[in-house]
């Protein structure tokens, strides 16, 4: 995947982030913290569901444990063991989940199946039928994991742009640009797609910079949302590249 997120032009405006609030309140729940873990839980939830489906586990295996995961997550009892100096929430979820795993396993299984409440929501159909259609067995599953944290960042992106576009109504326009939003320059062809949106050509390259530009600001926001500190965005940012473009 060939992008061109990583650029002197990073926002560096970001103050307070969702995984700094949940930092920040330590052992204390607050509704602020506890509402910001919730949304990046319900977020990144699906790239703990493959790993730990990678370690072997069944399907309804991987559900409960993914699910009493997030339990104990959301009770507080797995924040105590942030490291606040890595202050990346991706690290920090894998070495809690690799940890709940060899401790919990038992416990876990022993729950009646469906018998708690479900803190997250998670559509687990969908993540299996991805999870089939999307497997890298020649990843470790460390490397996949972070390969599919990586793409939910992309996907979560798209989302919010796409919801823009269709609050502006310019649903034609997203659809038919959607596709070369990290496409290398030169293989855009403006040309065919000014016809099919009956505009210029130069209009064309007009919408697709704009596009662009806000989907690089875009995710720019999800990445963020994700880090302790803001200044650690660029060194995140190449990191995820890298992930994608390996």
């Amino acid at each position: 995947m060939t992008t061109g997120l990583v650029d002197s032009g990073l926002p560096r405006v970001f103050v307070t982030t969702h995984w700094s609030v949940v930092l920040e309140a330590g052992r204390n729940d607050t509704p602020h913290s506890r509402a910001a873990l919730e949304q990046l839980c319900r977020t990144y939830w699906y790239p703990l569901y493959a790993y730990v489906r990678r370690r072997g586990r069944s399907p309804p295996d991987a559900e409960d444990l993914t699910q009493a995961f997030f339990t104990r997550l959301l009770e507080k009892h797995y924040l105590q063991a942030a490291d606040r100096a890595k202050g990346r929430f991706r690290t920090f979820l894998l070495v809690a989940l690799d940890r709940f795993l060899a401790n919990e396993w038992d416990r876990a299984r022993a729950q009646k199946r469906g018998g708690g409440s479900a803190l997250v929501p998670l559509d687990t159909r969908l993540a299996e039928r991805l999870y089939t259609e999307q497997s890298m067995p020649e990843f470790s599953p460390e490397r996949e994991y972070e390969q599919r944290w990586a793409l939910t960042l992309v996907d979560q992106a798209v989302r919010r742009l796409q919801v823009e576009y269709q609050q502006a109504g310019k649903t034609a326009e997203f659809e038919r640009l959607k596709d070369f939003l990290t496409a290398k320059r030169g293989s855009i062809p403006y040309e065919f797609i000014a016809v099919d949106l009956g505009a210029s050509e130069g209009a064309v390259r007009v919408m697709v910079h704009r596009l662009r530009s806000r989907f690089r600001k875009i995710f720019c926001e999800e990445v963020a949302q994700t880090l302790e500190d803001p200044g650690d965005l660029m060194d995140e940012m190449r990191h995820l590249m890298a992930v994608l473009a390996g």
